[in-house]
């Protein structure tokens, strides 16, 4: 259902477009003011990127630069515009046009047409929502018509089935799987060093293992360590964190490590490096531990979706599954919103629930 006080789509808006080459000004402004503010740098990146597309979808749209401070009624038609809604004669709709959907798929803005799961709307309005709180404009996304078309959204899709897709957790079992495939090469030797720190270590995303160096790292006994965590995700987003950054790195994952070290002679720099012809290369990326993560599930054999994030999700589920208390687990992983860990921690502990088992013969 469209809002009344969505905007009219021009013409033709899209014929001749010729998208900006960088961003509106305002947007660059933004940027720039994140980027003080000491975001991750895969957060600035986020940021610049949806603010790109922000500048990109208002020229296609209504052939003219992004307004800034922007109106509310803009924000509400970039929802209709990318969300889908069930349409008076039952079908799927969405009001972006196909030919400014097109032009935003030439011009690289988009990555394929159609219309965005609602978790990435959200996530472009909550990035424009950001550049006006740091310039101290009226935020039109804090409007209660912007925040009530964007939970009836949710409410729908979930009606209609809709699920936010999560990555198969790499719990206990399948990290052994996993570890079973890591022979003695060089390559072997990290990628079982690599996998029993992220899980070990509190469940470490990726950027946080790609980040991972050897002056946060100490020795504390015998094929034991500590590595203080200096960066992470919940420091960088300026909240008090409740955990100590001191995450525990013992036992066959302290062991693998010292294979690891002992075999390369690193002492320096970065943890985790490329391995090209048995020997080392440049530190990895973000993007390359999640490489490593699928590569190793699939020589397991293992089935599901997995990634970067499969370990952090794997290591809650494990400790649910085993009855570590939260608080104890949320030391570990830095979440600082029980809603983002109980999922995850309630799915791994439910079979061990004693509740669940009252059928059963005293």
């Amino acid at each position: 259902m469209k809002h009344k006080d969505t905007l009219p789509a021009l013409a033709s808006p899209a014929a001749g477009l010729v998208l900006p080459e960088q961003l509106a000004q305002q947007a660059a402004d933004a940027v720039r003011e994140l980027l003080a503010e000491a975001a991750a740098a895969n957060t600035t990146r986020s940021y610049a990127s949806a603010l790109r597309y922000w500048a990109g979808w208002h020229v296609a749209r209504f052939g003219i630069e992004l307004p800034f401070p922007t109106p509310e009624a803009t924000v509400l038609q970039f929802v209709v515009d990318h969300v889908t809604r069930r349409t008076a004669d039952g079908d799927l709709g969405w009001e972006l046009p196909a030919a400014v959907d097109q032009a935003l798929v030439s011009a690289g803005l988009k990555a394929q047409l159609g219309p965005w799961k609602l978790a990435t709307v959200r996530h472009r309005i909550a990035v424009l929502s950001t550049a006006h709180r740091l310039k101290h404009v009226t935020n039109p996304c804090e409007q209660p018509a912007v925040r009530t078309v964007l939970s009836r959204a949710g409410r729908a899709a979930v009606k209609r089935g809709e699920r936010p897709r999560k990555k198969t957790a790499i719990a206990k079992a399948e990290l052994e799987a996993m570890l079973a495939t890591c022979d003695g090469s060089l390559e072997g030797l990290r990628d079982r060093a690599l996998l029993c720190f992220g899980f070990a270590s509190g469940g470490r995303r990726r950027s946080e293992i790609a980040a991972a160096n050897m002056q946060d790292l100490r020795a504390v006994g015998t094929d034991a360590y500590v590595y203080r965590l200096e960066h992470s995700k919940t420091q960088q987003a300026g909240v008090t964190a409740t955990s100590t950054p001191d995450k525990p790195v013992l036992d066959r994952a302290g062991q693998a490590m010292t294979d690891w070290l002992e075999t390369t002679g690193i002492t320096e720099g970065a943890i985790f490096r490329r391995v090209r012809h048995s020997k080392l290369g440049a530190p990895l990326s973000p993007a390359a531990v999640g490489e490593i993560v699928q590569r190793r599930a699939r020589r397991a054999g293992l089935e599901g979706d997995f990634g970067g994030h499969s370990l952090r999700s794997g290591f809650v589920t494990e400790a649910g599954r085993q009855g570590v208390p939260l608080a104890a687990v949320m030391q570990m992983t830095e979440h600082r919103a029980v809603s983002s860990v109980i999922g995850y921690f309630q799915s791994g502990g439910s079979v061990s629930n004693p509740a669940a088992r009252l059928l059963e013969d005293p």
